[in-house]
């Protein structure tokens, strides 16, 4: 029953999201039902079924007065603005994944994406969706800022000076790990319409003189060089396994003998047993791409045969991965 009521609590978190309930708490003293439905044209009991669900699902708290105010989950990373707000990646579920999982049985079937047109589109990644430019980036910069602030502080950054980027699309992880290690500079590598998209994130984040951006396809394009490390966060559930293995060797080519690759993911178990987070995104990968979440075994082998040899695991508890995988160029 829990799993089957996903769903209420899913669309109370995405319209009260998408209403900007949580952003008003946090700007008001004092809201109650009948505010609450003054403000957004709402009939009493519609705007009450909402708040009660919001309240039992720990969103906000019912004071005895009959005033509603945000918790501090719902301040710290639904309120727009905060530094984690998580709305856009919200955004991105209701709007952009939550279609296609009624195609669910079509991508079963049919063993392709179905979030969007196969026969139309190269990728997921198109810069001639509109659902792609307007949502999915913010919606990932949401995703992976939280995450990045996990990895920043699991592995030890003290022999990285120069850090690759590849796929690093907004910046999220680039901004994260510059501010808690001073002595850091990154480039961001990324297609040339996500690069757009990125130097704002920079600019804002202060850090145009350590964060570079360089636009570019790591399928036909050379990586930078110059760099003591390569990242690739969350890239690689994205694409089949023969494109994992080439763009493992396209980064193992960037860099230099004793250099740095790490994959930081959502690592499915080696007995393919869970967890649950990480099989539930590979499962995402059904319906949006044509990867998957793989496993430590499976990318060390990877690894071996790009000329690289896998020397640490570091595990944390991040949004979207849990784990980051060194390895170094032989």
């Amino acid at each position: 029953m829990e799993l089957t009521s996903g769903i209420y609590a899913f669309k109370a978190l995405a319209l009260a999201t998408e209403l900007g309930l949580f952003t008003e708490l946090s700007h008001t003293s004092t809201m109650t039902v009948a505010d609450f439905a003054e403000r957004h044209g709402l009939q009493q009991r519609p705007a009450e079924l909402l708040l009660t669900a919001c309240t039992a699902l720990g969103l906000v708290r019912l004071d005895t007065d009959g005033t509603y105010h945000n918790t501090s989950m719902s301040e710290e990373f639904l309120v727009r603005g905060k530094p984690y707000y998580f709305g856009d990646w919200i955004a991105v579920v209701d709007r952009h994944e939550y279609p296609a999982y009624l195609k669910l049985e079509d991508a079963l079937r049919g063993n392709h994406p179905t979030t969007w047109d196969v026969e139309r589109q190269e990728s997921l990644f198109s810069s001639d969706d509109p659902a792609m430019v307007e949502h999915f980036w913010d919606g990932m910069y949401s995703l992976s800022a939280y995450t990045a602030r996990m990895f920043a502080d699991a592995l030890d950054f003290a022999r990285i000076e120069r850090l690759l980027d590849v796929g690093g699309g907004g910046a999220a992880f680039d901004i994260e790990l510059c501010r808690r290690h001073p002595h850091l500079r990154t480039t961001v590598f990324d297609l040339p319409f996500v690069c757009d998209l990125t130097r704002s994130r920079v600019t804002t984040a202060e850090l145009e003189d350590r964060i570079a951006v360089v636009a570019g396809d790591f399928f036909t394009d050379r990586l930078p060089e110059g760099h003591d490390a390569v990242l690739l966060s969350n890239i690689l559930h994205d694409w089949g396994e023969s494109d994992v293995q080439r763009i493992l060797e396209t980064c193992a080519e960037a860099l230099p003998p004793d250099g740095l690759l790490i994959i930081c993911e959502s690592f499915v178990d080696d007995d393919k047993r869970g967890p649950l987070p990480a099989a539930l995104m590979s499962l995402n990968m059904l319906v949006e791409t044509w990867g998957r979440n793989y496993t430590i075994a499976e990318y060390s082998a990877w690894l071996r045969a790009a000329g690289l040899e896998p020397e640490s695991t570091n595990t944390f508890e991040g949004l979207g991965a849990n784990a980051s995988l060194v390895a170094r160029k032989r």
